[in-house]
């Protein structure tokens, strides 16, 4: 039954994908922006679902598996610094996708004040396919993970079924195809993921019950992080301060800030954002109250892996359709977002690496099989946790991007060379924070943001300074 459920749905997720198929108009723009025609509601749904996608699905809830309340604290920072930074720069970057007539993300940036960074454009495109490729891997695994927990099919398999349908949707519609899965999967893991949640609670004895018995694992129900940089509250703020930044570190994730740069009209901005963070908070919440109800029902997966919590208190507590319905909604999710970042990478090849081929169809859909391909690759020899995987890539890509758009917000003009050393800089200051270990305590996104930001104010000169002291200024 659990098969049969399976299929069935995952048939049609891939069916509403590949449906996209009829509406694609063979462009560029239509591949990889959908022509700018997505409807706010639609782009806000979207962009939750690839936020979340197996990170949420199968990192998230592991996590909690392990740490227990703590990790509420994740979803604190990163909601409030999510929301945050796209007061700021989500309205912005729309109005520069249009101003500009680019597709790809990198492209924008790049020519946001009027003249090209074809220098910035090439690196950014590298750390892009790099970075983004990885975080494709951990998706594909992610969905293998979700097959081997229910139906204990071997992951490498899975991962395969992950890749080859990842490349069906992007062929068949680009952007669309994944903007239209997302929307489907989001809408049906929120009701899978309610159900899960109060059957659980419920089959315990209720909420009471459920707290008491969490109480009984030592430490499961502290607030404080353990081996903290800084002990008591001074360390416990710092810690969420750090989680702040993950959230401010959408704003440096391509294959989410497309969805917004697809609305057709700025004004939508703000209704895309009211589905995005109301979907946000709730499906949040719900991923660790399973996770925590995970170890209370599944404790054997602490000398396993904690990220099959989700896929395997399913299949204790729901019938097999539902269990069906849980696993192809899990699947569907790790699609959707592999293609978007799949998508991306490509972007980033055919529009600012080598920027002749971004009007040969052809040529764009064999770029993205290949980066399909390095991808699969990836996932199939890398033995991190999606949750760390992901962690990695998204503070790389934050501290590569965020800190330019920052500057951008703050009217800040800068030279392509200065451009190149904020990026270098900041994506440096990460990746030194996390061989130190000191990422344990703090994301290493917060010092590599902070550090791209405070040496941008350095080499830049704001909007107004340039226009004052410009020979044409006053004419």
């Amino acid at each position: 039954m659990i098969l049969i459920s399976f299929i069935g749905f995952l048939l049609a997720f891939l069916a509403i994908g590949l449906a996209s198929y009829f509406r694609s108009r063979k462009t560029s723009e239509d591949y990889y922006l959908a022509s700018r025609q997505v409807s706010p509601w639609l782009a806000g749904l979207s962009a939750v679902a690839t936020n979340n996608s197996g990170y949420m699905f199968i990192g998230v809830i592991g996590y909690t598996y392990t740490a227990g309340l703590v990790a509420i604290w994740l979803m604190v920072g990163w909601i409030a610094g999510d929301l945050l930074a796209s007061q700021f720069i989500h309205r912005r970057l729309n109005v520069a996708t249009q101003r500009t007539g680019e597709v790809s993300f990198n492209g924008v940036l790049a020519r946001w004040n009027g003249s090209d960074m074809p220098v910035w454009r090439r690196i950014a495109a590298i750390f892009t396919v790099i970075f983004l490729g990885a975080y494709a891997a951990a998706q594909i695994s992610a969905g293998g993970k979700a097959l081997h927990g229910v139906l204990g099919w071997d992951q490498t398999f899975g991962a395969w079924l992950v890749a080859l349908m990842v490349l069906a949707y992007c062929i068949a519609g680009g952007i669309r195809a994944s903007i239209w899965t997302d929307a489907a999967q989001a809408m049906v893991m929120m009701v899978a993921m309610l159900l899960l949640f109060f059957v659980g609670v419920y089959n315990i004895g209720g909420v009471l019950a459920t707290v008491g018995m969490l109480a009984n694992i030592p430490g499961y129900l502290d607030l404080t992080p353990p081996n903290l940089l800084i002990p008591g509250v001074p360390g416990l703020l710092l810690f969420i301060f750090g989680w702040v930044f993950a959230g401010v570190s959408v704003i440096g994730q391509p294959h989410i800030m497309v969805r917004f740069m697809a609305i057709e009209d700025p004004s939508g901005i703000k209704v895309a954002r009211i589905w995005y963070y109301s979907y946000f908070a709730i499906f949040y919440a719900l991923a660790t109250g399973v996770g925590m109800l995970s170890r209370l029902y599944l404790p054997e997966l602490q000398t396993m892996d904690p990220e099959l919590a989700l896929p395997s208190i399913a299949v204790q507590l729901l019938h097999p359709a539902l269990v069906g319905l849980i696993l192809a909604g899990i699947f569907a999710a790790t699609m959707s977002t592999a293609d978007s970042l799949v998508l991306s990478c490509s972007a980033a090849i055919t529009n600012d690496i080598v920027p002749t081929m971004v009007n040969n169809s052809v040529l764009i859909k064999t770029t993205t099989a290949l980066i399909t391909g390095f991808a699969l690759i990836i996932a199939l020899s890398n033995s991190s946790s999606v949750f760390s995987l992901v962690i990695l890539s998204w503070s790389t890509l934050a501290c590569a991007f965020g800190p330019l758009l920052i500057l951008y917000a703050l009217q800040r003009q800068m030279t392509e060379r200065a451009a190149i050393v904020i990026m270098l800089a900041g994506v440096a200051v990460a990746l030194a924070w996390r061989h130190l270990g000191w990422h344990e305590n703090i994301y290493e996104g917060m010092p590599g943001i902070v550090a791209g930001v405070a040496l941008g104010l350095l080499l830049s000169k704001s909007r107004h300074a340039v226009m004052t002291t410009s020979p044409i200024s006053h004419e």
